[in-house]
């Protein structure tokens, strides 16, 4: 059942994304031991091609890659022949060459990895593309919310921000709606579009959005450097209105719901400096279950030298 490339979210099927989240757990324990490796993908060779700045994703697909006994490269674009007018077409036919086993893809343009995936035998995964897709960080969402609730049929998330920018926000909402979790959207009309995915609610004002009774509280960083126009007066307002503002913790707290985010935070604007000292923020937890799922996802998928 094993495939050749991870995409997106929607070409998996339910027993896939449960194969990898099972999977996920014994790599997670792998963490409490002196000796943190397996020897799963040794001899294999993993490359990260991020046309992107990311610390997070980055340094979590390195260590998840490691931690699976593979060879690591980073492949520098800002000093390779990218920035002398090589083509992505031929960087990939050079990682050919290479027999590169994995190529972990992040890139500006929606549908690139998959054109990548098109043109070599080496498994690629997407960590990012535009504005469309990013199917670990929806992985990781996913297993970090099973670890509070096993079966996650019938909660609620709600997902609070830029929601036209946000591949995070499609992605995570297209595998919670897979595993039986109701998705509401909350954020400025500007940044919430009307046509997006089905059976999704949306909310404009925080009242309204908490009347519905979500059980995780789901906040996406305001990403400025995507935003080509101003779709909010400003940061200041944006917090104001739709941020975790120290009284609204508190409504929270009394509530007893979890809050997430992908990272990096933006302190006073998705919310107050008081989250990440609250005992359900769960914002930690994320960052340690990337290695793991990003791990499972390595162990999973299988490269077409392979075949």
């Amino acid at each position: 059942m094993a495939r050749k490339d991870l995409l997106d979210i929607a070409s998996l099927e339910r027993e896939e994304i449960d194969l990898i989240l099972n999977q996920a757990s014994p790599f997670k324990e792998l963490f409490t031991r002196s000796v943190k490796k397996v020897p799963a993908l040794k001899g294999k060779s993993v490359l990260t091609l991020f046309y992107e700045p990311s610390t997070r994703t980055h340094s979590s697909f390195e260590v998840a890659a490691k931690r699976l006994s593979a060879d690591v490269t980073n492949f520098d674009v800002r000093h390779s022949s990218v920035t002398k007018g090589e083509s992505v077409r031929e960087t990939v036919e050079t990682l050919q060459a290479m027999r590169t086993d994995y190529i972990i893809v992040r890139h500006p343009r929606s549908g690139l990895p998959a054109a990548i995936a098109a043109q070599t035998n080496a498994s690629v995964v997407n960590a990012g593309d535009g504005a469309h897709a990013h199917p670990t960080q929806a992985l990781l969402d996913a297993f970090t919310i099973k670890e509070k609730f096993p079966d996650p049929e019938g909660k609620k998330v709600l997902i609070i921000g830029d929601i036209l920018h946000s591949r995070v926000a499609r992605s995570t909402s297209c595998i919670l709606k897979k595993l039986g979790v109701k998705v509401a959207f909350l954020g400025p009309g500007s940044l919430n579009p009307r046509n997006g995915p089905e059976n999704v609610q949306r909310f404009t004002d925080y009242k309204s959005a908490m009347a519905w009774s979500p059980d995780i509280v789901y906040l996406l960083r305001v990403q400025m450097e995507r935003q080509d126009a101003p779709f909010f007066p400003s940061l200041r307002e944006y917090h104001r209105l739709y941020g975790v503002t120290d009284q609204r913790l508190e409504e929270i707290k009394k509530r007893g719901l979890y809050i997430m985010h992908p990272g990096p935070v933006n302190r006073g604007v998705e919310l107050c400096d008081a989250v990440m000292d609250y005992e359900r923020s769960l914002i930690n937890d994320q960052v340690e279950n990337g290695i793991a799922a990003r791990m499972a996802v390595l162990y999973y998928l299988k490269p077409a030298s392979d075949s």
